[in-house]
Parts: C-alpha cells; structure tokens; sequence
C-alpha cells in the first residue's frame, strides 16, 4: 500500500469539495488542456481558476507540463485511484453491513 502514502488524502478529498474544482477535474478527464481553456467556462477570473488549480496540483490530481509559454494540465488517474480505493474499502463495509441487515430481516419475516 505504498501508493496511498504518495498521494494526501486529506488533500485530495478537499480538493474534491469544491464543485468548480470536480468539473475542472471532469473537464481534464477528456483530454490535456492550457490553464485558460479550463478556466473558460467559469465565470472566474484567470487568477481565482489559478487557485483551484494549485489545490489541484497541491492533491496531486493534475499533472502540469510546459511547452513554451503555455501550461498543460492532464489528470493524475493514479491520485484518483487512491482515493477510490479508500472508498471501496467503506464500500465493501456497508455492503456487508447492509447483506447483513437484510438477512436479519428475513429471518423476522
């Protein structure tokens, strides 16, 4: 489980609160984008979408990448599977919670 202590998980689900940072996330889900383009369907200046995402980079879940002057950001998948996998785990929990709960009730019936 060496990869859930590369990513924060504390980091990554703050950033996952914000709306306008899950549809920036949903937006670099299709393909690589320039900060302005992700930046364009909000009604936002460029200096607040620059804030959500340094939360993003901070969390880990975007990749930046350089080419002249212009900033590429791509989805980090491995930082989001992280966070899935600790969702899974409570998942299965609740699931066997709830098997349990119902077979409880049929016994009742």
């Amino acid at each position: 489980m060496v990869e859930s202590r590369k990513y924060d998980l504390s980091l990554i689900f703050q950033a996952l609160s914000d709306p306008t940072r899950r549809a920036m996330l949903r937006s670099l889900s299709k393909k690589e984008r320039v900060i302005t383009e992700i930046a364009k369907p909000f009604e936002m200046s460029l200096a607040a979408a620059s804030k959500h995402i340094k939360v993003l980079e901070k969390a880990k879940l975007v990749n930046r990448r350089k080419e002249g002057s212009f900033s590429y950001l791509s989805l980090n998948g491995k930082a989001m599977m992280s966070a899935d996998r600790w969702i899974q785990h409570y998942r299965k929990f609740w699931e066997d919670q709830l098997d349990s709960l119902k077979e409880l009730l049929e016994e009742i019936e």
